[in-house]
């Protein structure tokens, strides 16, 4: 069978729109509800929510006999308000698993709980060469090194909380998103561009006037950056689960950001040899350009699934990401081939 044709243009929509949404774990709303009216907007689909906010999305098959699901998450990574400075600047708490170094400079968002968005940018604690000279490069990015500088008249830590700011808001980091000859450059391509390859697969679907072969379930969970996303609100009664998430590029990796990657095992072990292998064959057969890789840092909503006692056989795939947890970049040519697995699964 023929795979009906993908739109890029929607997919790169879709794909900006979520990366310009800030969700940082626990502050996951905003995109959560973006990619739901997406969904939405898709003929044929029931969309709810779970009791931690992720979203379920339902999609009717031909047959219901071994309904599916897959999975992929829209919060990213980001910080908290760890403590006011006595200097009125913010101390640090880090969401999710990345290098101080590699948020250096970036322009961030705090949101307090009244509603206010206030911006800043994350220095570390001696940034100016002219005042500290060698400090400034040898001081080790860490917690205690680095802060929030606030765009506000503030120099005290009064003047600071009269904002509104108080210890445990979110702070956000700017995507800078940017396409330019087929590339994605931004932050947070992890997972927004799996989410964004889903809902592109679910409407390319419908478009075409056809029904997965089984029942399918669209899981976009909203603390896989913290581990525990997939380990509660997937349907207990399906046998499969395909987790689309990121691949890691870099040395000694297989992945590169022009194919979508197969994960055959990563931190938490290997993943279902029978299913990844059902997903080789389905890219074999439509032509699909894809890699085998293994990742020794990295871990999956299939993982917590798993973890938490899921019994459904569960494979993952995604499209590769440069610079993973840093300012990663992936291309249309990787995108595509993601989506269009998703679709051969599906129909498959």
């Amino acid at each position: 069978m023929t795979l009906p044709q993908i739109d890029e243009t929607l997919l790169l929509k879709v794909l900006v729109d979520l990366l310009k949404t800030p969700s940082p774990t626990g502050y996951a709303d905003g995109a959560i509800a973006l990619t739901e009216r997406v969904f939405r907007a898709i003929p044929g689909v029931k969309t709810s929510r779970t009791r931690k906010g992720a979203l379920l999305v339902t999609l009717e098959g031909e047959q219901n006999d071994a309904p599916r699901a897959l999975a992929a998450h829209v919060d990213t990574l980001g910080a908290m308000v760890k403590t006011i400075k006595p200097n009125g600047r913010l101390a640090l708490t880090r969401i999710g698993g990345y290098a101080w170094n590699t948020i250096e400079g970036e322009g961030c968002t705090i949101f307090t709980s009244d509603g206010k968005r206030i911006r800043g940018s994350v220095l570390i604690t001696k940034a100016s060469s002219h005042v500290h000279g060698e400090k400034t490069a040898e001081t080790k990015r860490s917690e205690e090194t680095m802060e929030v500088r606030l765009d506000e008249r503030v120099s005290k830590a009064e003047e600071t909380s009269a904002l509104g700011i108080e210890v445990g808001d979110f702070i956000a980091l700017d995507p800078r998103v940017e396409l330019t000859n087929g590339f994605v450059r931004s932050r947070h391509l992890d997972d927004k561009a799996a989410v964004a390859c889903l809902v592109e697969a679910a409407r390319t679907l419908r478009a075409a006037g056809l029904k997965p072969k089984q029942t399918t379930h669209f899981f976009i969970s909203n603390f896989e950056e913290v581990g525990h996303g997939g380990a509660t609100g997937l349907p207990q009664d399906i046998v499969e689960l395909v987790v689309v998430d990121m691949a890691a590029i870099g040395e000694g990796q297989a992945s590169d950001e022009f194919h979508s990657t197969l994960c055959v095992k990563d931190s938490s072990g290997p993943y279902h040899h029978g299913l990844s292998n059902h997903l080789r064959g389905l890219a074999d057969e439509h032509n699909i350009p894809y890699k085998v890789d293994i990742y020794p840092f990295y871990g999956s909503d299939g993982s917590a699934f798993w973890r938490a006692g899921g019994e459904a056989a569960v494979a993952l795939i995604g499209p590769g990401v440069d610079a993973s947890h840093s300012y990663e970049r992936t291309h249309v040519d990787a995108l595509t081939a993601t989506t269009n697995w998703v679709l051969a699964y599906m129909l498959g």
